[in-house]
């Protein structure tokens, strides 16, 4: 766990610092944490990630004379960008933990202590603000995990949710809560100014009824914006799910769209098929990008030997990870995957 020192200590860094920065993973857990994190500062800008922080940050750090970075659900941070950079770092996140130095840089991780801790990033970033209570549940219910204030949750905010949940995939594909979460994925897609206005919004909505019922111009704008996504969204999920597993694995592919979808896309499929390992994956330029979630076997270790003599990387947690390779090797590494999968 991360503890309750640590927890003060990130606080107070965050309280005291007069222009910090977050830096958060582009998806409902690393945006729930950035918002909660954003709200209880009141100073300092965002950004979503998809790679890992480069020089180019670094340079925009010294223009805008910002004094802290705050790293959220990231994994993987450089020592070479470590030791660039003099001001400093805090890195909560929940993925493998990473072994890494400086004067500047603190890592909280609740894997550190305990591997089998695998709490979200936002569950954390909530421990620290201590409010926004819904915003976090979407982060974190998001993330695959159910937190013990639900029933909380459901009191303030009825009719979202059950009291009586069995799992994080009922929340998000059979209740009202999925179609928020999706609301929260969707305002990290679609045209950079309709992003940036997104992320206005978010940072001024007080409930998710606000949004849900198109109560304020905030909700409004984050609901229409979600509307014209959902459509797209809508018609690559029913096309997923009439694919048909090819014994353990559940393989679906598409082209590539101005947004991707394939994390919810794959949780869904998951949550359908309890006994298949999922991937989906979407053609763009020259590569297939994926998302892989399984029901049981551990998938590092399996896309790992699969990825030998292959143009392409994948990792992430034991049940759900990210991966891409070159087109022209996807096929072997499908055939690959399937045939090792068949033996976990």
């Amino acid at each position: 766990m991360i503890t309750d020192q640590e927890i003060a200590d990130i606080r107070k860094e965050i309280k005291k610092s007069y222009n910090p920065i977050f830096f958060y993973d582009d998806d409902q857990d690393g945006l729930c944490a950035f918002l909660l994190l954003w709200r209880f500062a009141k100073k300092g800008d965002g950004y979503a990630l998809r790679g890992q922080l480069t020089e180019d940050h670094i340079e925009m750090l010294e223009r805008r004379k910002v004094d802290l970075i705050v790293i959220l659900d990231k994994p993987l941070l450089d020592q070479e960008m470590i030791d660039k950079i003099q001001i400093p770092i805090l890195h909560i996140d929940h993925h493998q933990p990473l072994i890494r130095e400086g004067k500047h840089y603190h890592y909280f991780n609740p894997r550190v202590e305990n591997d089998e801790d695998n709490r979200p990033t936002s569950y954390w970033a909530y421990k620290i603000a201590e409010e926004n209570m819904w915003i976090a549940t979407v982060g974190i219910i998001s993330d695959w995990f159910i937190p013990e204030f639900l029933k909380e949750f459901n009191k303030e905010y009825p009719g979202l949710l059950p009291d009586t949940i069995k799992s994080p995939g009922q929340a998000l594909f059979d209740e009202k809560f999925g179609e928020l979460a999706r609301i929260f994925s969707f305002a990290l897609k679609g045209k950079r100014e309709e992003r940036k206005t997104c992320m206005t919004a978010l940072k001024q909505v007080e409930s998710p009824f606000d949004i849900l019922e198109e109560k304020t111009w905030e909700g409004k704008m984050l609901y229409r914006h979600y509307q014209k996504l959902q459509k797209q969204y809508e018609k690559l999920r029913k096309e997923a799910q009439e694919t048909t597993a090819e014994g353990k694995v559940l393989i679906f592919s598409y082209p590539s769209t101005q947004s991707s979808f394939t994390g919810l896309i794959a949780n869904e499929l998951c949550y359908r098929n309890p006994t298949k390992i999922v991937i989906v994956g979407r053609v763009k330029d020259d590569s297939v990008l994926m998302s892989i979630r399984s029901p049981g076997p551990d998938l590092p270790p399996i896309i790992n030997e699969a990825m030998q003599g292959i143009n392409g990387s994948g990792g992430g947690h034991k049940l759900a990870c990210g991966a891409h390779v070159v087109i022209e090797d996807f096929p072997r590494f499908m055939q690959r995957f399937k045939e090792i999968a068949e033996k976990s």
